[in-house]
């Protein structure tokens, strides 16, 4: 049975041409130059063989003043160009990564989240940096093998066939190996590349669970995995960098021979020990130290695209890796996400047919409708679709079919913004922003930071804080506990005065008195004549909302 081909390396190829299509034409003018600029070192040879061979005879040609001043003027000639092919490489390299980057961060910002988040903040920073150096010295580099140890070759043969054979038979040898090589280096890469995201992958999570990890006393566990990962990362990395040491190996070998093969013809057949190798009369002093000044450049740009060559094993990794995340499916988030004016209308919320594709069988929402200033409790067995419903109706996640209305409009990419700025989200586990409490409550915003902490009975236990409400509480509201958390969210609402509050079970996992203190605030806050939306497994709770909604069945 035949063997198929692995389709990924053609993938990532498609991948990464797609990837330099935005900057091609400037990565192809900047490739021209750096070959046009390699080109104007044989001129420079050959004024310097003639020059010193000048010296060794009684030859006329240009005098040392006329060959340094145009030897010169083509070094500056030759530097502009490579100056100016560098420009628009860095040019190039930016705009791509940029480019990259501002994708990824503009589309994650707009989805409802992903599972693989370490993953993601990995490719956006330094795996996407790896694109610079395979777009500044790859191409380039392969503009050069194409041009120059061609022009040297013919060169070569034409001072000398025996120069020209060494040169054609060693030359080739090197990008043989080096295409051996680079299949093993591409493949070390990518897997080196997939563990660097694992491991960011690895982190986000113990991190979410550290409060869980330490309750259970995982820690050494928890080193374990990390130590293992680690290693695995380093084993990985190490095999990329011994290919890289090989392959740099292999070709310093194979061009060390060929330049030193050259250079003892030359020297014996200058001696006259040799006598063949030319056509007819013996080889010249200026054609020999001409053609001992061509043999290092006949090799250089094979071993600049060998060099390169890891540096697109790297970006075929990387580009592959973008494009898998590009063709990833994630929900995404009505709207732009930018602040915007509240959208008009009475706080009324309409379902109609809506049913949402969340795993293997959809959630189908009965019709519903909630009026303005309404409380309503949203209770359901586990997985029912509770909390999806709060996201539904908040925008961050569009149902697959049918219809949700808010404030006479439809819930839409239009109206989604300025519906959000009407709302108010207490979820379920509260996060904060590394900032102080005062931040995370106010968000720089003008308003009643000390009523806002009175309403939600959250006032004494700020003051009990280290800085009060200048205290920083870490993204996990480090210092308080789960019901405390809870009432801080309470209290953001309370200073935003939504019009409406989505709340994710703001009574789960709470003792009865600090449940029945959240409640009164939530209660406190329902009077104020908002409409307050709760998905719960409370029955007391439920019991004190103006009625409740079955999700999934019954309770």
């Amino acid at each position: 049975m035949a063997q198929q081909s692995d389709p990924a390396p053609k993938a990532d190829e498609h991948a990464l041409t797609e990837l330099m299509n935005a900057s091609g034409p400037k990565v192809r003018l900047a490739s021209a130059l750096t070959a046009l600029s390699s080109l104007i070192w044989p001129l420079q040879a050959g004024l310097v063989a003639v020059a010193i061979a000048g010296l060794l005879s009684t030859q006329s040609g240009p005098g040392p003043v006329v060959s340094t001043a145009i030897f010169a003027v083509l070094g500056l000639v030759r530097a502009v160009l490579s100056y100016h092919a560098e420009g628009l490489l860095f040019d190039a390299a930016t705009t791509i990564v940029t480019q990259a980057r501002e994708e990824i961060v503009g589309r994650e910002m707009r989805t409802t989240g992903s599972g693989n988040a370490g993953s993601i903040a990995a490719l956006a920073s330094e795996k996407l940096d790896l694109l610079a150096p395979y777009i500044t010295r790859y191409a380039p580099a392969r503009a050069r093998v194409i041009s120059l140890p061609l022009i040297i070759l013919a060169l070569s043969f034409w001072f000398s066939w025996s120069v020209g054979l060494v040169l054609l038979v060693t030359g080739p040898l090197i990008p043989v190996f080096m295409a051996l090589i680079g299949v093993a280096a591409k493949d070390a890469s990518r897997r080196q590349l997939a563990d660097v995201g694992s491991l960011n992958d690895l982190l986000i999570e113990r991190l979410s669970a550290l409060v869980d990890l330490r309750l259970l006393d995982a820690a050494p566990a928890v080193i374990s995995d990390f130590a293992d990962g680690a290693d695995r990362l380093r084993a990985r990395t190490m095999n990329v960098l011994r290919i890289a040491f090989l392959s740099s190996t292999v070709l310093e070998l194979f061009s060390a021979i060929g330049v030193a093969m050259v250079a003892v013809y030359v020297g014996f057949a200058l001696l006259g020990a040799l006598e063949f190798g030319s056509y007819g009369a013996l080889i010249s002093p200026a054609a020999g130290i001409f053609l001992l000044l061509l043999a290092p450049d006949f090799y250089q740009p094979l071993r600049d695209l060998s060099a390169a060559w890891h540096d697109k094993a790297a970006a075929l990794a990387v580009a592959g890796e973008l494009a898998a995340w590009r063709s990833g499916t994630q929900p995404p988030l009505l709207g732009r996400g930018a602040a915007a004016g509240k959208l008009a209308g009475p706080a009324r919320i309409e379902l109609h047919g809506v049913t949402v594709q969340t795993g293997i069988h959809p959630i189908r929402y009965p019709d519903i409708t909630i009026g303005a200033g309404e409380t309503v409790a949203l209770m359901g067995p586990s997985g029912a679709g509770k909390t999806t419903l709060l996201r539904l109706i908040a925008g961050l996640s569009e149902p697959d079919e049918g219809q949700i209305t808010v404030a006479g409009r439809k819930l839409d990419t239009e109206t989604a913004d300025a519906w959000r700025a009407r709302l108010g989200w207490m979820p379920q586990a509260p996060h904060f922003l590394n900032t102080s409490l005062a931040h995370n409550i106010s968000l720089d915003q003008p308003g009643d930071l000390d009523g806002a902490l009175r309403a939600a009975a959250v006032e004494a236990v700020v003051e009990a804080l280290p800085g009060g409400n200048q205290a920083h509480l870490g993204e996990t509201g480090g210092g308080l506990s789960g019901g405390e958390a809870r009432r801080i969210t309470l209290a953001r609402a309370f200073f935003a005065l939504p019009d409406i509050l989505l709340a994710d079970e703001p009574t789960a996992d709470l003792d009865a008195a600090t449940a029945e203190t959240v409640m009164a605030g939530l209660a406190a806050f329902a009077r104020q004549g908002r409409t307050l939306i709760v998905a719960t497994h409370d029955p007391v709770l439920a019991a004190r909302m103006d009625r409740t909604i079955l999700i999934g069945g019954k309770p």
